[in-house]
C-alpha cells in the first residue's frame, strides 16, 4: 500500500509516517520512481507505535525495544530499559507535584491579603472536611 492509504487507515498524518521511517521505526520499499510502499503489517505496526509513544517512550526507546516485540520474547534489557523510563517518568511527576504546590502558594500570596506578609509562601494547603485539598481554583476570587 502506498503512504496516503496508510495514512487513511491508521488516522496518522503523511508526515508522521515519513517520520517513523526516518527513525527506522516503520520499513517500506521503495518503488522504481521512489514511491514508499508498505506491506499489511505497518497498519500493525503504527498502531504499535502510538501506544509506544503515548505510553512517552521516545523514537530511540522504541528502535530498542523493537526487536523484542518482533521475537514476541521481552529481553532482559528491554525489560531494563522500561523499568528505567518508568522511573524517570515517576520522577517526573514528583517535580510536576511539587511545582503544582508552589505554584498554588504563590497564587495564594497573590490572592489572599494576609498570605501576601508571608515571605516566601510555604503555608500548607487547607484541608475540607472530605479530606481534600483546597486548590487555587478553589480560592479564585469571584468575578
Amino acid at each position: 500500500m502506498r503512504i496516503g492509504d496508510l495514512s487513511a487507515r491508521t488516522g496518522m498524518s503523511v508526515r508522521a509516517l515519513r517520520y517513523y521511517e526516518e527513525q527506522e521505526l516503520l520499513p517500506s520499499d521503495r518503488s522504481a520512481s521512489g514511491q514508499r510502499h508498505y506491506d499489511d503489517t505497518a497498519v500493525d505496526r503504527v498502531r504499535l507505535l502510538q501506544i509506544f509513544y503515548r505510553a512517552g517512550l521516545s523514537s530511540t526507546s522504541i528502535r530498542l525495544l523493537l526487536p523484542s516485540v518482533e521475537a514476541g520474547t521481552a529481553a532482559p534489557e528491554a525489560i531494563e530499559h522500561l523499568l528505567d523510563q518508568r522511573e524517570a517518568l515517576e520522577s517526573r511527576l514528583r517535580e510536576l507535584e511539587a511545582a503544582a504546590s508552589r505554584l498554588d502558594e504563590v497564587i495564594t500570596a497573590a490572592t489572599d491579603p494576609l498570605q501576601r506578609c508571608r515571605h516566601p509562601p510555604t503555608a500548607p494547603l487547607e484541608q475540607h472536611s472530605t479530606g481534600s485539598t483546597t486548590t487555587a481554583r478553589d480560592r479564585r476570587p469571584s468575578p
